[in-house]
């Protein structure tokens, strides 16, 4: 959730709940201590200091840990929302963050801060980026499968770290603000590399452009040819830096944009995307002497120039009011997060306490062998109330429209 200024509220009971006031760009604003809960019950002193961090912060979402007390947070913040009418909540995953909050990363990060104020801290990023806080933590610390610990370990730790690298490239990542944990799964980059472009950074400021690391010598040319097409300036002295443009392929965009006469600052607009959806693909690449792959590619990175894969993706849930057992009623439709999928079905976030399990038989009407067919943890789903078992608290759920 981009340009978000986000409340970070790692909930607990004796030891209090911890506050994280975070900007849009992921600095650390302010930090605080409620006590809502047992023993200390300061319930309103509570909702009057959040009260006062929403005003003063003009926050626009509180992100929640679904640990321990946090549906009882989740009321808390709800109560609070709703008698000012100001910003949102959401809930978000706390696994691994415990992990994190202790490790080295976390102290060397936040040497000043207590385990569960770094914990707070990571709870509201995870919500603005989570791209960039999880790359902190083991992926083994982040599983929620049943059969990580019955496999080859090493096997297990390649295949993520694989499957790690592989986004980090998908998505790139802005030089200035890239943390040295996410800077590590660029292909080509060293551990070497990385501390120049950091210490280069904190020596001198913003760095300008992609030519910039190569003449103050950051990267090998070597290096620089396999990493800098992952690596944008958002906002430097070339418009093309912010692409994944390769910096070989400047020269050839260069000339395409004289030959159909557009103006570079219109990278990204409308008036720029009409004239390449007209252009004729063929004649370009003749005319421009390069491959049609080459080509499709640039044009899609002038069009787009700030994509990011995850822009497709559904945001995460918001919500003013918390929803209790007793507010179901059967056939009732929900929205809801897929947050566990197993052999037998998929367990989703409706809101409730606990979360409803959606049996395979109920995922489709179309045979699967398995549920991950169809869903993934993260999933954005409509479901409906199938069954409520009000002693056992548990709720019986379909992905299956009863109306089709």
């Amino acid at each position: 959730m981009k340009d978000k200024t986000v409340l970070g509220f790692d909930p607990a009971y004796r030891t209090g709940c911890k506050l994280a006031v975070v900007s849009s760009t992921s600095k650390v604003l302010d930090i605080k201590v409620i006590y809502p809960h047992a023993p200390q019950n300061e319930w309103n002193e509570s909702k009057e200091l959040l009260k006062e961090l929403i005003n003063k912060y003009n926050i626009d979402i509180i992100a929640i840990g679904n640990g321990t007390a946090s549906r009882e947070s989740e009321k808390l913040v709800s109560e609070t929302i709703n008698e000012i009418k100001k910003c949102k909540y959401a809930i978000v995953s706390e696994a691994g963050a415990s992990v994190y909050s202790a490790s080295k990363l976390a102290i060397e990060e936040f040497p000043d801060l207590t385990v569960e104020k770094r914990s707070a801290i990571s709870i509201a990023r995870r919500l603005q980026d989570p791209l960039n806080e999880l790359v902190k933590i083991d992926p083994k610390s982040i599983g929620v499968g049943e059969y990580q610990h019955d496999v080859n370990q090493k096997k297990l730790s390649e295949s993520l770290d694989f499957i790690v690298t592989k986004v980090v490239n998908n998505v790139g990542v802005n030089i200035n603000t890239a943390s040295p944990f996410i800077l590590k799964y660029i292909s080509g980059l060293t551990k070497n590399n990385i501390d120049k472009i950091i210490k280069y950074r904190e020596e001198n400021g913003k760095i300008m452009s992609r030519d910039e690391i190569i003449k103050k010598k950051l990267l090998s040319d070597k290096s620089f040819e396999q990493s800098i097409g992952f690596m944008r300036v958002i906002n430097g002295s070339n418009l093309l830096d912010e692409t994944n443009i390769h910096p070989e392929s400047y020269e050839v965009t260069n000339k395409l944009l004289k030959f159909l006469n557009l103006d570079i600052k219109l990278i990204g607009k409308k008036e720029l995307i009409d004239v390449l959806n007209n252009a004729n693909i063929n004649e370009l690449s003749k005319e421009l002497n390069t491959d049609i792959y080459t080509l499709e590619d640039i044009i899609n990175s002038l069009k787009t120039p700030k994509r990011d894969f995850r822009d497709q993706y559904d945001a995460p849930i918001l919500k003013e009011n918390i929803l209790k057992l007793e507010d179901l009623k059967i056939g009732m439709k929900l929205q809801g997060t897929v947050r566990n999928v197993v052999d037998f079905g998929a367990f989703i976030d409706i809101g409730i306490k606990n979360d409803g399990l959606v049996h395979i038989s109920k995922i489709t009407k179309k045979y699967i062998k398995h549920p991950n067919e169809v869903l993934k943890v993260g999933d954005i789903v409509d479901c409906y109330v199938l069954d409520i078992l009000k002693d056992k608290n548990k709720v019986s759920l379909t992905l299956i429209d009863p109306n089709d």
